[in-house]
């Protein structure tokens, strides 16, 4: 069978790696990367690189994104990634194609796929992001794949609504936990020898901006620039950097003035790897952001999450995240609250064996 993965970020790419390491190890599939989006884009880490040291037999780069991030930018974006996938999807076939999330360059790849009849198998849908347009993508993704592999039973039954359809939805849990109870860190020592961590505590933070209101976002990037800078004085801080949004630049700017006023106290990562990513939850004091990441994952490591804002808000979570609105003084408020806190409960996301769920239903077949 062949099969294509569609991947346009580091997120997505980390969170179909159990998928991939099993696919590519069995001979019952032929397994190609369309890798396309931020990973072809240099000022976010160039992460095909990562992608090719896998050494997948076959990996086709696609580059469609334009440098800025306004409105219109991201329009263009979508528009050039439809026409680049209309030349892919003409001579590339499958027996199926994997796409995963609600980003608006994954919608657009799907998008060009419709008129060609690619049968495409979508990984989180049902979900809802109420602060995001991705929320309207995550729909235009489901609505165009034939199979649906989702994290929990309640998206399985908001993709069968919104489909009309009971066949192939399958629950299988989140991507980004199989096996993550086998997860061993990096040693700390070494870790913090890589990246040049002081020996003290930290807090995992990641921002991204509310795109369903862009133009709130300078203000919004300000409030928390204010915060960390408070929590900066207690707490080491380790920053992974916004994907390629509308608005995200705002952001960028307010982290970067951040790291010039505490050059000793803020640690900027534009591309970590799964693995450095999950060493560095590991070992972290609590999560502060808006990422999608605290919201699925951090559960599973024990950690307390702040999460911030709209951007997230209708998605399922844990006890585990602890929602403020968008000031500073609430966000300083909670990360106090919680700051060395060792969560105990379980993590709805989780589901044993995703990636072998989804392989038993590709060699059960589907209609």
């Amino acid at each position: 069978m062949k099969i294509g993965i569609l991947t346009s970020s580091r997120a997505d790419y980390g969170i179909y790696l159990p998928l991939l390491n099993m696919l590519k190890e069995d001979n019952s599939f032929n397994l190609e990367i369309i890798a396309f989006g931020t990973h072809l884009s240099k000022s976010h880490g160039y992460t095909v690189s990562e992608i090719e040291q896998h050494q997948y037999k076959s990996i086709h780069k696609i580059s469609s994104l334009v440098s800025n991030d306004d409105e219109q930018a991201i329009s263009t974006s979508y528009g050039i990634t439809v026409l680049k996938f209309a030349d892919f999807w003409q001579v590339n076939k499958y027996d199926l194609v994997f796409c995963l999330g609600d980003r608006f360059e994954m919608s657009a790849a799907v998008q060009a796929g419709i008129p060609f009849g690619v049968k495409f198998a979508h990984i989180h849908g049902g979900e809802t992001t109420l602060g995001a347009i991705d929320n309207v993508y995550r729909y235009q993704i489901t609505h165009a794949s034939i199979l649906h592999f989702t994290a929990t039973d309640l998206f399985s039954s908001k993709v069968r609504t919104l489909t009309g359809s009971l066949a192939n939805v399958h629950t299988v849990g989140s991507l980004s936990l199989d096996g993550i109870e086998n997860f061993k860190p990096i040693d700390k020592q070494l870790f913090y020898d890589k990246f040049n961590i002081p020996n003290q505590d930290f807090a995992l933070i990641t921002f991204h901006p509310e795109t369903i209101t862009p133009q709130v976002n300078k203000t919004l990037a300000v409030e928390m620039r204010m915060a960390l800078a408070q929590i900066a004085v207690k707490l080491f801080l380790i920053v992974t950097m916004p994907n390629a949004d509308t608005m995200g630049s705002v952001f960028r700017l307010e982290i970067e003035k951040l790291k010039s006023e505490f050059p000793e106290q803020v640690l900027c990562i534009e591309n970590f790897g799964k693995e450095n990513y999950f060493t560095a939850m590991y070992y972290s004091k609590l999560l502060i952001g808006n990422s999608s990441s605290g919201i699925v994952e951090a559960a599973s490591f024990g950690k307390f999450v702040v999460n911030i804002g709209d951007r997230q808000k209708g998605r399922l979570t844990s006890d585990n995240v602890i929602h403020v609105p968008f000031d500073s003084a609430s966000i300083i408020e909670a990360a106090n609250k919680v700051k060395g806190s060792n969560y105990s409960g379980g993590n709805v996301y989780k589901k044993a064996n995703a990636s072998q769920l989804i392989i038993n239903k590709l060699k059960k077949g589907w209609s």
